[in-house]
């Protein structure tokens, strides 16, 4: 897929009042339906005495797992509408809570789609979203008269440094996109003719703050 997002912190609350009814959403990040379970247990503990406990979340690479409920609201006026919104914005493994207090107004039907979907999507931008990226881990191995030139060639060119180790030469993890690994080593291998040596040694997924 294109763009993988997950929530930003591993867990976060966010809330809102809409005609003297507060809507308290609650977000975390999850990676098994067991965990989600646990998770909502917990929130219908703290709000036990709440009109309504409603809860979307979606597991899964290509989310294989989706589950939802309404808790007591009209049917898909809460967790569809919850649900949709997170499939919307591309975030994956996470689960959201929307707790609503009543507040004596009915909000009707369009109303509650409206209040759930509109809080899920506010909690989002609230605490914010990375996006998970795939990155080859290749080992530059260069010696010390070269250190620096490459380190600040590094930094210019924005390539995350993973790790350093030294001995009768200096070694730098550098997490590169797979696509441009063949085009990273042919810059290089040009910059310092032929002065560094390259190994992929593992992969791993960063992290990057959506814009």
């Amino acid at each position: 897929m294109d763009h993988f997002y997950l929530l930003k912190p591993q867990e976060g609350h966010w809330e809102q009042t809409i005609k003297k009814s507060d809507f308290l959403i609650y977000l975390a990040r999850v990676e098994s339906e067991e965990e989600a379970q646990k998770k909502i247990e917990q929130v219908n503990k703290k709000h036990y005495k709440a009109t309504h406990n409603v809860f979307a979340y979606v597991i899964g690479d290509n989310d294989e797992i989706k589950r939802y409920t309404d808790d007591g609201e009209p049917s898909g006026t809460a967790g569809v509408p919850m649900l949709e919104v997170l499939q919307k914005q591309g975030v994956h493994n996470v689960l959201a809570v929307v707790t609503r207090y009543f507040g004596g107004i009915k909000l009707g039907a369009g109303g509650l789609i409206r209040a759930y979907a509109g809080t899920t999507a506010q909690g989002l931008d609230a605490l914010g979203l990375v996006e998970r990226l795939n990155r080859a881990v290749l080992e530059l191995t260069v010696d010390y008269s070269n250190n620096d030139e490459l380190t600040y060639w590094l930094k210019q060119e924005d390539y995350p440094l993973i790790d350093t180790t030294f001995d009768t030469a200096v070694h730098h993890q550098v997490a590169v996109d797979p696509k441009t690994v063949k085009a990273f080593e042919e810059s290089l291998t040009n910059r310092f003719a032929g002065r560094i040596r390259f190994e992929k040694v593992a992969e791993t997924y960063l992290e990057i703050p959506k814009n």
